[in-house]
């Protein structure tokens, strides 16, 4: 008798257990289907913005090497071929504080010999200095790139590396891109919630994706320091921004 008092109360507990569990769950389901229908989804779209811009500096290097029989001698003909290029700098009137010279480097030289294998034989030492030029003025820069071609054809032995323009004020450039980029995506979202008969509310969240300098033809020399592409190939570029929104 008493077994069958103790299984009625447990069998009560258990059915009031149950009722209040499909209580709560009717509860959560019925705030969740009111969320729904009063619109606080959200949705996540992209923008997008891109400018034409110039850059306004450049950073060229030149390499003078030179070979010999001894160190001293390398280095002596090395100074003189520098004196060459500095003279050339002097002509553009570049000013003195516009470019910088590495300390001479030297190095053991070797030659390729095949007879009939193939061996490297040492010949001599060879001495290399690197000088670094950078200016705003763009036009003096391309011009000394070419008379660089001038010399090299007079066998002067110099290496003009292709100069690398730069843009100096990227975070403001970027700032109004973003910008722009955001009401390009604020305008996105509005065409997504017309289609629904949706009311648009406020912005949750907003990331922003990559930031490019782009050449205008071609990939150009890139890296992706800034998150994106950076061609530093051409004066001629666009900028272009990407912002995610929620």
């Amino acid at each position: 008798m008493n077994i069958n008092k103790s299984f009625f109360k447990s069998m009560t507990v258990l059915g009031l257990l149950l009722a209040l569990g499909m209580a709560s769950a009717a509860f959560i389901l019925g705030v969740q289907a009111k969320c729904a229908e009063s619109g606080q989804q959200s949705i996540a779209v992209k923008g997008l913005a891109e400018k034409p811009i110039q850059q306004d500096s450049a950073d060229w290097t030149v390499t003078v090497p030179a070979y010999d029989d001894t160190q001293a001698k390398a280095l002596q003909a090395a100074a003189r071929t520098r004196r060459n290029v500095e003279a050339l700098l002097a002509k553009q009137d570049f000013d003195k504080s516009a470019w910088s010279v590495d300390l001479e480097k030297i190095n053991l030289h070797f030659i390729e010999i095949y007879d009939p294998n193939y061996r490297r034989v040492r010949k001599g030492d060879e001495a290399h200095q690197v000088i670094r030029v950078v200016s705003n003025d763009l036009s003096k820069i391309k011009a000394d790139n070419k008379e660089i071609l001038q010399l090299r054809t007079a066998n002067q032995p110099i290496i003009a590396h292709s100069p690398k323009y730069l843009f100096g004020n990227l975070e403001g450039i970027k700032m109004s891109l973003i910008a722009d980029a955001t009401k390009n995506a604020r305008r996105r979202a509005i065409e997504f919630v017309k289609q629904d008969g949706a009311n648009f509310g406020v912005m949750k969240s907003a990331k922003q994706g990559t930031f490019s300098i782009l050449a205008l033809r071609g990939n150009g020399d890139s890296d992706n320091s800034y998150g994106g592409v950076y061609d530093k190939s051409t004066i001629d570029k666009t900028a272009r921004v990407v912002v995610a929104i929620v």
